[in-house]
Order: structure tokens, then sequence, then C-alpha cells
């Protein structure tokens, strides 16, 4: 009973934590977007409108088309028939049991062990398995992985993680025009020749903090989930040793994965590119290792 506590208890302070981290990632995005007004339009309740209803349309697009777009970044192909029947049970079976349909099931062809799922809902969920994942783990450890992954699924991580991605990166975008058109054009569009320095010079310092803000709450957001998703799954499998045992053996044998990027990463098991740990999408494998162990 002690251990099945720990397994809510984790999973619901996490869960606060990453829905707090997330209303700060729209904060940051809404602060960038009137940043840019203040630039293009002046003081502008309409200018403001205008951005917001052209923002809603690109994160739109962006968000329902990122699947297909992962998916191909990866280079991640489906699963052939028969190819890895031991797999697809493992995935058929968990899927079962966290109450979720079950996702695609795709391969990426690389040496270091790692995994990734991604969907914008449950139904339209994929997870992917690296080569090198398959052939080094213990089917008891696969199960940890696995019910890992499909937890992110259960908790809408993928959706989560997806709409980070598209938001930070909508800062960005928005940050990048921003400081075009200051420095190669002057000042941005209507500002000029109307006493709108000012807004000019604010809106600047928003957009040059905006990204760095919006990057640093979404890594943290991705270290959150990653203990969610660790919770879930040891309340999955009811066995919390499979997984630490799988993450001591990836973290020995090491997560690069050749074709991950920044933009990507989160969405990994366990981090495939490597970086300073406050910039890290992944807390340390140690730590997860412990919490574990613990439950």
């Amino acid at each position: 009973m002690v251990a099945m506590a720990n397994f809510f208890d984790s999973a619901a302070e996490n869960r606060r934590n990453s829905y707090l981290l997330m209303l700060a990632v729209f904060i940051i995005a809404f602060a960038a977007l009137y940043g840019f007004s203040l630039i293009f339009f002046g003081n502008s309740v309409l200018g403001l409108a205008l951005g917001i209803v052209l923002s809603a349309i690109y994160v739109a697009v962006a968000y329902y088309a990122s699947s297909s777009i992962v998916l191909s970044l990866c280079g991640a192909r489906e699963a052939g028939k028969g190819e890895f029947p031991y797999l697809v049970n493992v995935v058929e079976g968990l899927s079962l049991a966290a109450g979720v349909p079950t996702p695609k099931i795709y391969i990426v062809d690389d040496p270091a062990p790692n995994a990734f799922a991604v969907g914008t809902s449950a139904d339209k969920s994929s997870v992917a398995f690296t080569t090198g994942l398959l052939s080094s783990l213990s089917r008891a450890e696969l199960e940890g992985v696995a019910a890992h992954e499909i937890s992110h699924i259960k908790n809408l991580d993928s959706r989560m993680a997806t709409l980070a991605v598209v938001m930070v990166g909508f800062v960005a975008i928005l940050s990048e025009i921003g400081l075009r058109s200051m420095f190669w054009g002057g000042r941005g569009g209507s500002t000029r020749g109307r006493g709108g320095g000012l807004f000019a010079l604010v809106g600047l310092l928003i957009i040059v903090l905006a990204p760095f803000a919006a990057q640093l709450v979404r890594l943290a957001l991705s270290r959150q989930r990653e203990y969610l998703a660790d919770a879930t799954g040891a309340q999955l499998t009811r066995y919390p040793e499979g997984l630490a045992s799988a993450l001591e053996k990836i973290g020995k044998l090491g997560s690069k994965v050749q074709r991950a990027s920044d933009a990507t990463a989160p969405l990994y098991f366990a981090s495939p590119i490597s970086g300073l740990q406050l910039l890290s999408t992944h807390p340390p494998i140690e730590e997860r290792v412990k919490r574990l162990r613990s439950m």
C-alpha cells in the first residue's frame, strides 16, 4: 500500500508542476506576441488582436502536422508485419493495461538504446524504439521502457510536449523577425514617426528575453514529464526495478541518437544529445533510478 501511495503521490506532484510550467510557456508566448506588437504597431489593440489571430492559425497548423514531421526527422519507419512480434506483444499488453488504444509501432535504425512517443491524442499516437534498445535490453527492461512511453500517451505528455515545442518555436520566430526589423530597418512598422520609440524599446526587451525564458521553462517541463512517466510506468508494470535497470543500462551504453536534435530531444526516453544539466531535456539518470527504487 505504501508503494502504491508513492506511485500516485509522485504522479500527482509532477502533474501539478507540469501544468504550472505549461502555463508559464503560454504567458511567455503571449508576452513575446505583445512585444512584437509594440514594435510593429505601437500600443495598438488592433495590432495585438491581429497578431493573436495569425498566431493561432500558425500554432494549429504546426501542432496537427507535428507527428508526421517528428517521425520523419527521426528517421523512423513503421515496424514490418511480423518483424518484432515480442515488441508488438509488449506494447499491446501494456496499452490494454493502461486503457489506451495500441499506438503504431515504429523502428529507428540506430545503435544507441532509446525510444520516444509522439501524438496529439491517445488514438493518434505512435511509439518508436531504436534497434539498439531492442538488442540490448531484457524483456523486463523493455517492458519498463515501453510502459514509460505508453504512460506519456496516457498522461497526454506527447500532446503537451508537442504544444510546448510549437509555442517555443513560435516565440523564437517572433523574436527573430522583431530583431531583424529593429536592427536592419530601424524601427518596426507603424511605430515610426509617432512617438513609438518607447513602445519599440519595451518590445525589443521582451522579444530578446522571451526565447531564453521559454526554452528554460520548456526544459523544466520536459524533466517534470519524465518523472511523471517514470512513476506512471512503474505503476503500470508494478515492477519499478525493470525500468530502473533499463535506465542504468542505457546510462552505461550511452543514449546519443544520430538524428536527434534540440527540437526532438524532449520526446526521447533518455537524453539523445549531450549538454549541461540546466539545459538538459531530461533529469539525471541517477535521480530517476533513485526515485524508482524508493517506490
